[in-house]
């Protein structure tokens, strides 16, 4: 395995981090538990949950994959030998069954205790807000489009003094976003120049099929040292080339849940056919060069992963060791630039 550091921090964590949200829904308690020994003897010691967690959200799942990750801090007594990163869920419909105050005092109070619960711990490593409370292009939107009647008001100051209080109690370490733009990641920035605690890493979606991280992010990543972590490096499986070739097997996430639709559009399929064409003429599995290409990259802290079984797991460890040489990404970026970014 090899190691990085959460920015501006001395905590040291796997370059590879595992991915929990499908446990509690598509994979069950027992199967949670076994990711999670076979990534630790693999030297991955950094995981990732949410409060929203099961996806997709629903009231009657909600937070059984942290409940999951309790249970085996529980069983093994393993606390000090991995790095927790969870997240408060943003405001909106879909997440309406967990809370309506949002980014609030109050809201994120009940939520740190809440997953501290189901954690079975006293700490979290890295709190992250899931998603903007205002209004921005998030999930899959290509562009912004100024909503006047957004009824959200600047409220980085308060939100950072409230994790502020978090920190001081002892219940999170450090803090950071997700699906978050230029604009608030550089008012988080800001705003922590007034003796506030500082952003220190950004999850965002990146993969060969959604590189728009680095239209802004990037620069702002590199230059203020926050990490990426990202997620969905493999596009909810698409970039397995399993749905291209028909191997998908019947639990597949996109043949389960349909609605999923962010990394299926004629283009991204497009994309995805010539990146399968790659891998294979370079003797690699489509799979693995899907996760070297984002590993590779100097924005990114840690590469999230996510399995639905071990053999998938053992294969997404594995990238780790390959390194793509620099005819393999003339041959990606070539794609890149014909076909740019089709799954925003």
């Amino acid at each position: 395995m090899k190691y990085t550091t959460l920015p501006n921090t001395q905590i040291k964590v796997s370059k590879i981090c595992l991915g929990t949200m499908t446990w509690g829904n598509q994979n069950t308690e027992v199967e949670g538990h076994a990711q999670l020994d076979y990534a630790l003897e693999q030297g991955v010691n950094f995981i990732d949950t949410a409060e929203l967690y099961p996806v997709p959200a629903a009231a009657e799942t909600q937070g059984r994959t942290s409940e999951i990750i309790g249970t085996w801090l529980k069983k093994t007594n393993n606390r000090d030998k991995v790095i927790i990163a969870s997240k408060i869920a943003g405001p909106g419909d879909y997440t309406a069954h967990i809370r309506t105050v949002g980014f609030s005092k109050s809201g994120i109070k009940e939520a740190v205790d809440s997953e501290l619960k189901r954690l079975q711990t006293d700490y979290i490593d890295l709190y992250q807000l899931h998603w903007p409370e205002r209004q921005t292009n998030t999930f899959g939107v290509r562009d912004y489009k100024h909503n006047a009647n957004d009824s959200w008001e600047d409220n980085f100051n308060d939100v950072l003094h409230t994790l502020e209080e978090q920190i001081k109690a002892g219940k999170i370490r450090y803090i950071g976003m997700s699906n978050e733009k230029a604009w608030g990641a550089m008012r988080f920035v800001e705003e922590s120049k007034k003796n506030l605690p500082r952003m220190i890493t950004i999850q965002n979606a990146y993969s060969l099929i959604n590189r728009v991280f680095e239209g802004d992010m990037a620069e702002v990543s590199i230059r203020e040292n926050i990490g990426l972590l990202a997620y969905s490096p493999m596009a909810f499986g698409v970039l397995s080339g399993k749905y291209i070739k028909g191997t998908a097997a019947d639990n597949a996430r996109l043949k389960l849940f349909p609605r999923f639709a962010r990394y299926s559009s004629k283009q991204s399929t497009e994309a995805t056919k010539r990146y399968l064409k790659i891998a294979e003429d370079n003797g690699l599995t489509l799979a693995q060069m899907s996760l070297a290409f984002v590993n590779q990259q100097p924005f990114v802290t840690s590469n999230i992963i996510g399995a639905t079984d071990l053999e998938q797991l053992k294969e997404n460890i594995g990238s780790i060791n390959i390194n793509l040489s620099e005819e393999v990404l003339k041959q990606i970026n070539e794609v890149h630039a014909e076909i740019p970014n089709p799954a925003p």
